[in-house]
């Protein structure tokens, strides 16, 4: 038996390269180092194809982000049997009673409704509402030979009510808008008023009127030489 005894293994001195950590494991000086500056550092540069971009920082917030006390604006709501009529245009729920004479109401803002017996002549909505609001013109004739003449204002949503404007030409001299009427031909020399003419006093000559008057037999054109 051999009274060599093994080579003992040489160990690396003490504090070269490693160093003991407070719970007694080994400790790498160049990772602790790395961490340091990590927990250090809250902006990294980085460049990414030729531009530099720096990386925010977990303090730092987010560049959308918006005020807390910024308050959303609260959805409107919408009216189920106005959604309906929007939903239908050009198509108007009385279309079928044109040409029929009948009982006729006419809703009035501010003032009384106007009844009577009569006939629907034409009526004209756009051909659809994308902001939810829309006007329809309708022009009646009483038997009595009168025109009532009516705009109605119409939107979707429940907090806003439906605007109803209407007029009466009267081709009588007692009317006093067929007074004003036909006092303002008068000055002019022209020709005498007709309810072509109150029409267009009442709606305008905006591409809806226009419709409203292709729709009638009657000439809206203005006629030049």
């Amino acid at each position: 038996m051999s009274s060599e005894r093994p080579e003992e293994l040489a160990e690396p001195p003490t504090g070269e390269g490693r160093q003991a950590s407070a719970d007694g494991r080994d400790r790498d000086p160049a990772s602790d180092h790395g961490h340091s500056d990590a927990a250090t550092r809250h902006e990294a540069t980085v460049v990414v194809r030729g531009e530099t971009v720096h990386d925010v920082g977990p303090d730092s917030p987010p560049k959308d982000a918006s005020p807390k006390d910024k308050e959303k604006s609260p959805r409107k709501e919408v009216s189920a049997a106005k959604l309906h009529l929007q939903g239908r245009l050009p198509v108007l729920d009385d279309d079928h009673d044109v040409g029929v004479q009948k009982e006729q109401v006419v809703t009035r803002d501010g003032k009384a409704d106007l009844a009577f017996t009569g006939t629907l002549l034409a009526s004209a909505a756009p051909p659809s509402a994308p902001t939810g609001q829309w006007q329809e013109y309708r022009i009646y004739e009483t038997t009595g030979g009168k025109h009532v003449f009516a705009k109605v204002t119409r939107s979707v949503f429940a907090e806003q009510q439906d605007a109803h404007e209407a007029e009466i030409y009267d081709p009588s001299p007692s009317s006093v808008p067929s007074q004003l009427l036909r006092s303002a031909r008068d000055l002019t020399r022209s020709r005498p008023v007709t309810w072509m003419d109150a029409a267009a006093d009442f709606f305008g000559y905006d591409p809806l009127a226009k419709a409203l008057y292709r729709k009638l037999s009657a000439q809206f054109e203005e006629h030049i030489s």
